[in-house]
């Protein structure tokens, strides 16, 4: 998958997703040559971000291996999240009666995130501002992926209003995921520092 294909995937129903959807990778592909090194990108900046920065920033000391558990459990739950919201975003199907295959349910869960995966990388800017401002739009930017990837998925035109339904409970189930992940990182990091 070309990286040049996601700005076109953001606003277009056909752009990249046509082709994904072409070449229908399967979920074994899919997760180990795509959600695997994604997820790790999260994981490397808060690391780096940590030696970086955690003096100038003034943030809790903790020691090196409670930091690599801490993101160890934070890759360990964006991996399992990805195969969890393919079933979530399957059984969502059923509210409109359309029920997609296990296969694309996971392509849209892998494809949907890739903005915040990709979002950390302004760790290399030391200001939490700026790192706030580029989280806040890969969600907008996720959310267009959502609500494009919807309708290539289930096969929906641009006038459904199913479409907006099963965007919006997508995303409200893509930002609960979030939300746990967030906490048990942020649950591990109190744990760490007690």
């Amino acid at each position: 998958m070309s990286p040049m294909m996601f700005p076109k995937m953001l606003s277009s129903h056909a752009e990249g997703w046509d082709w994904l959807m072409k070449v229908h990778p399967s979920v074994t592909k899919m997760f180990w040559m795509y959600v695997v090194p994604m997820s790790l990108v999260p994981p490397a900046m808060l690391l780096y971000a940590w030696s970086a920065y955690h003096e100038t920033v003034n943030l809790p000391t903790i020691s090196r291996e409670m930091l690599m558990g801490i993101v160890t459990l934070f890759y360990v739950t964006e991996l399992v999240a990805v195969p969890v919201m393919a079933r979530i975003i399957q059984q969502l199907g059923d509210v409109i009666d359309a029920r997609p295959p296990y296969q694309d349910a996971f392509t849209l869960a892998a494809v949907a995130p890739t903005p915040l995966w990709i979002a950390p990388v302004a760790f290399f800017v030391p200001s939490v501002l700026f790192a706030v401002v580029v989280a806040l739009v890969a969600l907008v930017a996720v959310s267009a992926l959502i609500y494009q990837g919807v309708n290539r998925v289930f096969h929906m035109g641009d006038d459904d209003g199913h479409a907006l339904l099963l965007w919006g409970s997508v995303l409200a189930a893509g930002l609960c995921a979030w939300v746990v992940m967030m906490l048990l990182t942020f649950v591990a990091l109190g744990w760490a520092v007690s």
